[in-house]
């Protein structure tokens, strides 16, 4: 049975940039609603992130954008401003970035300098020193383990930068239910079980949003944050030729291990340890788990996907195999079990991994996507730098020419949403990793 409803705004995707735009859009004012074809909130690529907030990123933006959301987390029930029940809990577990050629210390550290990222710069012997059980070798460049060289002694060591404030967050899920939980306290409503079928325009312009049900929600403002699922919606509502960056599904696996003996301190967690010299990072978990994921190495090949229903869910032997052994070069007390046990996820990557958070040629429709696994950690900045974007737009503002900017409510850092530009140049000094 078909029925009619109405909107300021519909949010495609209620995982956790979804949910994070929902909420800023209604606390300004505006009746929202979520449509998410789960059943629940944050049940898609959210619920298979490494949740790792780290502030490690190739532009000024990136950075500024991850430490004001790091603001975000470590108060995270003052952000959501509403009791909603049990919280996900960000954890300060710090995080160790391995000196790696792709991506030197000197190209990033001068943008920490210049947002006031905390860090240590740490030699080889202080990297022995701080994380137990650790080779401090260099094998640059990754290779795969069939390969004999893989196995081969080092002939060098490598140092670390370490930034004491990084960690993750304790469950990916619940952060979105949270976002979702605020959002709806607020007056958004959502719609799950909800498949869009078509985006709607009238008098040049976004009007409306068709479900498979037969529903239509009329409203002159459509925000894609489909995740995985964006390019198909962009489709759908014939927005993309002006785009200068593409993305495409991604599959990926991230493996669960039980840490090494002494590597999580008692009654606490362990440093995550991005370590891009050997294609892997691990990040702990409360009750001596690991988390291993890959960096995307050249020499492992990327499981794209056309369609991203199309994903295997389950965890594969070889990938989970060439992971964990990967980071038990790096930490060597690790044990590799001869049983794959892990979670996959899809994500919709980006051409130069950085994300897209714009206006498109149709007015009216707006994207969030191409987040590629790295966004997790800025979803609650995201949901203010989209609700920001849209306000100055359709106030009659020109962002294409004059790119909208955000000023940070905690530290005051003001972002170029211009550097997420649907029609920006690739950004060629992006690691080409996800990394959590």
């Amino acid at each position: 049975m078909s029925s009619q409803l109405s909107a300021d705004v519909v949010v495609v995707g209620a995982g956790v940039i979804g949910s994070a735009i929902a909420l800023e859009l209604a606390k300004a004012g505006r009746q929202v609603v979520v449509v998410d074809r789960a059943s629940g909130a944050g049940q898609g690529s959210t619920s298979a992130s490494s949740a790792v907030v780290r502030y490690n990123f190739s532009t000024l933006a990136g950075v500024a954008t991850a430490w004001e959301s790091h603001f975000c987390w470590s108060a995270w029930s003052e952000h959501l401003g509403h009791d909603v029940g049990d919280l996900a809990r960000f954890e300060r577990s710090g995080l160790v970035m391995l000196d790696v050629a792709a991506a030197p210390r000197d190209s990033w550290l001068p943008l920490f300098d210049e947002v006031g990222v905390p860090y240590q710069e740490w030699d080889s012997a202080t990297l022995l020193d701080c994380v137990p059980g650790i080779d401090a070798g260099r094998f640059w460049p990754p290779r795969r383990i069939d390969d004999d060289a893989f196995w081969a002694d080092t002939t060098d060591t490598l140092g670390a930068v370490y930034t004491p404030d990084a960690g993750y967050v304790t469950d990916p899920q619940l952060a979105a239910q949270n976002l979702a939980a605020a959002a709806t306290r607020e007056g958004a409503r959502f719609r799950f079980r909800a498949t869009v079928c078509a985006v709607e325009s009238r008098h040049g312009r976004a009007s409306a949003v068709g479900l498979a049900d037969g529903t239509k929600i009329a409203a002159p403002v459509v925000v894609n944050a489909a995740g995985p699922w964006s390019g198909k919606l962009n489709r759908l509502a014939g927005v993309g030729a002006d785009f200068t960056i593409g993305v495409r599904p991604l599959r990926q696996e991230v493996a669960h291990v039980l840490a090494p003996e002494g590597y999580h301190p008692p009654g606490g967690v362990g440093p995550a340890v991005a370590d891009m010299d050997l294609g892997v990072y691990v990040r702990g978990e409360v009750g001596g788990g690991l988390l291993v994921g890959g960096t995307e190495p050249a020499c492992d090949p990327l499981h794209w996907l056309d369609d991203p229903d199309d994903a295997e869910p389950n965890p594969t032997m070889a990938v989970f195999e060439a992971q964990v052994t990967r980071a038990a070069r790096r930490l060597t007390g690790l044990r590799v079990p001869n049983r794959a046990r892990g979670i996959v996820g899809v994500y919709d990557a980006a051409d130069d991994w950085t994300p897209i958070y714009d206006r498109t040629e149709l007015p009216g429709f707006y994207v969030a996507m191409g987040t590629s696994g790295n966004q997790f950690k800025n979803a609650p900045v995201v949901g203010r730098l989209m609700a920001t974007l849209i306000d100055r737009v359709e106030s009659g503002a020109d962002h294409d020419t004059r790119p909208a900017r955000y000023r940070g409510a905690h530290t005051g850092l003001e972002i170029d949403l211009g550097a997420f530009s649907r029609r920006r140049e690739r950004n060629s000094g992006s690691s080409g990793t996800v990394m959590g």
